[in-house]
């Protein structure tokens, strides 16, 4: 897959702040950017679309302030959670009135929504950030606010999961399709989502319960969800599989399910059918018949996964699939087909 770089060192220094900012805008996050010293500053990022969120990375990140005010949040908006691993360097971070100093080996988890405070100094700094939007993740976000600014760490425990996880993809982007992105956001949210929850549950007093409740709902639903991600191909899956696979009555895995507003049953079939939309709008699976893409997701039967499909979608799947096709078809400003003009191959 193609991500978009902007690399700094290509403009006159003069010009390297507004670059940046230029940049952060199109990483939909503006900010004010300060140098810390006149011609010292300098950056890189690469940014590589996943699925409805992003993961950049900021290499020879060093002497700038970067400020997202409440005029910039006021202006663009683009209601995201953010988590910021630092694996080179240091980097400052002040958000919800909490601030760390981030070294090798920790990250930071913010909201696009709040303003934030960013301080590198003269060594520069190697970062990742992903963003995804706030609706994908999960949990109370009136709890996670605790977490704002906070230094976690990622080379241990629980972090350490989603901090290999997200190093590996960036270093892997190039060789991925369109459909391995969709897949890998599925993952990223779920390993993101188990990070945060590890730690809201440590911070939990009688005052801020736990947000995995009684029995440790949260990180269960986490595992049967992945556990039925992993076997959607199976058309016999359901909620008799999950509880036999988990060791759980019949009716404790509705109770956790339903703790999440769905049913089993329900959420089996949003994450089949989640995935046949991503399979027909892909110009690389053109080659696979509707009825080859609905069996590899678990529907063998070609009438009932398009009654399944018209439900959820108001057309069929070759209605749909066409349309896919046709917005892939549709020019640019340059006449180009499909073609986004920002971006640049690796």
């Amino acid at each position: 897959m193609r991500s978009t770089v902007v690399d700094t060192t290509g403009f006159p220094v003069r010009e390297r702040p507004e670059a940046w900012a230029a940049a952060m805008a199109l990483a939909q996050v503006p900010q004010r950017v300060t140098p810390l010293e006149a011609g010292t500053f300098k950056a890189r990022i690469e940014m590589m679309p996943l699925g409805a969120g992003q993961v950049s990375v900021l290499s020879s990140y060093a002497s700038v302030t970067a400020q997202r005010t409440a005029r910039h949040i006021r202006q663009s908006d683009p209601e995201m959670y953010r988590i910021h691993l630092v694996t080179a360097g240091e980097v400052s971070i002040e958000q919800y009135r909490q601030r760390s100093l981030l070294n090798r080996g920790q990250m930071a988890f913010g909201d696009s929504s709040q303003p934030i405070d960013i301080h590198a100094g003269d060594t520069p700094g190697r970062h990742l950030v992903y963003q995804c939007p706030k609706k994908l993740l999960r949990l109370p976000h009136e709890q996670l606010t605790r977490l704002y600014g906070r230094s976690l760490p990622w080379t241990q425990g629980i972090g350490r999961l989603f901090g290999q996880f997200l190093t590996g993809l960036a270093n892997e982007y190039a060789q991925y399709t369109p459909a391995d992105a969709a897949r890998l956001e599925a993952s990223a949210l779920d390993l993101l989502s188990a990070v945060l929850a590890h730690h809201l549950d440590q911070d939990a007093s009688p005052s801020s319960p736990a947000v995995s409740g009684a029995s440790g709902q949260q990180a269960l639903f986490l595992r049967m969800s992945a556990f039925t991600t992993e076997h959607l191909a199976d058309p016999d899956l359901g909620p008799e599989t999950i509880a036999a696979a988990h060791h759980l009555s019949l009716r404790y895995v509705h109770r956790v399910f339903q703790h999440h507003g769905l049913t089993p049953r329900a959420f089996i079939r949003r994450q089949r059918l989640d995935r046949c939309r991503r399979d027909l709008a892909d110009p690389a699976l053109q080659h696979l018949t509707i009825h080859a893409i609905a069996a590899r997701w678990g529907y063998p039967q070609p009438d009932g996964f398009s009654r399944a499909f018209r439900t959820a979608t108001g057309m069929s799947p070759s209605e749909y699939r066409a349309t896919q096709r046709h917005s892939t078809l549709t020019p640019d400003e340059d006449g180009v087909p499909g073609r986004d003009p920002r971006h640049t191959a690796r």
